[in-house]
């Protein structure tokens, strides 16, 4: 009865010890009698024993350590150089691991694919951090690493940043940079900094095949990720994320109103001034305004707005909001041409020009926006899994803790594959 409890293959249970609602200690051995030499195959014999405690799965909700009673062995063969050696049985613990391979497999997907905390299953099974956090690594890596098969082909494919640490005194910011099959919004790696060094490497040590297969290259506004594309898959056609674009629409748009107030009333926007009632209302598309909102915001601009500064940022937001609604990719063209010719007239407010000569520079990857479709909501979207990771981990330091544990959450292993695997 004892070793259908346990649940181990071939063993010898020796003892239980425990108390009431307490920790659980189960002794065993191996069944196993005959062991030949791996060198020679003759018949080794048993050296000394050596007790290594294991930590296993809770066994009806109570901490649970197996205490596995090791032989070690020798090869009575005086010309054999083998020596001795301990006893192995993979399907009980791997070797330099702590916990058993049941409970190794079982924590690896309660914290890469559930998001558990490592703290949390530490608890659990009454172990410290470090045990489970190495056993994760071990098993993870082999998972995500080892799978062929788990990057597959893509069509198109996006980059973007995000804050991977704050270190040192001063709180010095670490980036990470994200690369994501957009198409199936699955996180394909993780590299180290935003530049283009991390991502290019990773590009050039796919194969020629794949890479040829990328036919679309999502970006923010970033001259390191055009850099990627342009290095690496100067064939794919780089589309220019939407919101980006509307983004910084936007914040020439907030950057006008604020100069705007310094230099009309010669202090930052406080509640009464007419600017700062109106800087949520002038960020808002305009189809999404009520007539008493459009009325107010108007209103607004005609009380702290005289020079008309505001007023054209505001216009040229909207211009490049409409933009996007058409659906034609001639007609786009045409339309971003006309709107950076008329931008760049000397009569509109520095931020206006500012915007224009950006469009200019992306105009081709703007409007390729209008032929494939694509943009980078699914690299954000991916972002979002990534810092509910470190939330729930109260941040990482070490970049490869990170990289395991976001591929795990948000890269899409073949979990059926866990049972199979061989940890590092």
């Amino acid at each position: 009865m004892c070793e259908l409890l346990v649940d181990l293959l071939d063993v010898d249970i020796k003892g239980v010890q425990g108390t009431h609602r307490g920790r659980v200690t189960i002794h065993f051995e191996c069944r196993r009698e005959v062991v030949g030499c791996p060198e020679c195959g003759v018949l080794a014999r048993v050296k000394d024993r050596r007790a290594v405690s294991l930590v296993d799965l809770p066994m009806n909700g109570r901490q649970t350590r197996v205490v596995w009673h090791k032989r070690r062995f020798f090869c009575p063969d005086v010309g054999c150089s083998k020596g001795s050696w301990n006893e192995v049985d993979t399907r009980i613990a791997f070797p330099r691991l702590l916990v058993t391979d049941r409970a190794g497999r079982w924590l690896t997907k309660q914290i890469g694919k559930y998001g558990r905390s490592v703290t949390e299953i530490a608890e659990e099974l009454g172990c410290d951090w470090h045990t489970v956090n190495d056993t994760l690594l071990r098993y993870g890596e082999a998972l995500v690493d080892d799978d062929t098969e788990r990057v597959g082909l893509v069509k198109a494919l996006g980059l973007d940043e995000t804050l991977f640490v704050r270190e040192g005194p001063y709180h010095r910011q670490h980036f990470s940079t994200q690369i994501v099959d957009v198409e199936h919004g699955q996180l394909l790696d993780v590299v180290p900094g935003r530049d283009s060094k991390g991502a290019t490497k990773w590009i050039h040590e796919r194969t020629c095949d794949w890479r040829f297969h990328v036919a679309y290259a999502t970006l923010d506004l970033s001259g390191p990720y055009r850099k990627v594309f342009n290095d690496t898959l100067p064939w794919a056609t780089q589309i220019a994320d939407p919101f980006h674009v509307i983004k910084l629409a936007n914040q020439k748009l907030d950057e006008c109103r604020r100069r705007v107030q310094t230099e009309l009333f010669g202090h930052r926007g406080r509640k009464l001034d007419p600017l700062y009632r109106a800087r949520r209302l002038l960020t808002m598309a305009a189809e999404r305004l009520d007539e008493k909102s459009h009325e107010k915001v108007m209103g607004l601009l005609r009380a702290g707005d005289p020079r008309g500064e505001v007023t054209a940022c505001y216009n040229a937001k909207e211009a490049v909001r409409e933009l996007y609604g058409v659906e034609d990719y001639e007609l786009a063209g045409v339309f971003i041409d006309e709107l950076i010719r008329d931008m760049n007239d000397p009569s509109w407010p520095v931020e206006v020009r500012s915007l224009g000569r950006t469009l200019k520079r992306w105009r081709d990857q703007i409007i390729a926006w209008h032929r494939a479709h694509f943009s980078n909501g699914p690299t954000e979207s991916v972002n979002n899994l990534l810092k509910r990771v470190k939330r729930g981990a109260f941040g990482f330091r070490r970049f490869r803790n990170y990289r395991i544990r976001v591929l795990l959450y948000a890269g899409k292993p073949n979990w059926d594959l866990l049972t199979t695997i061989t940890p590092r």
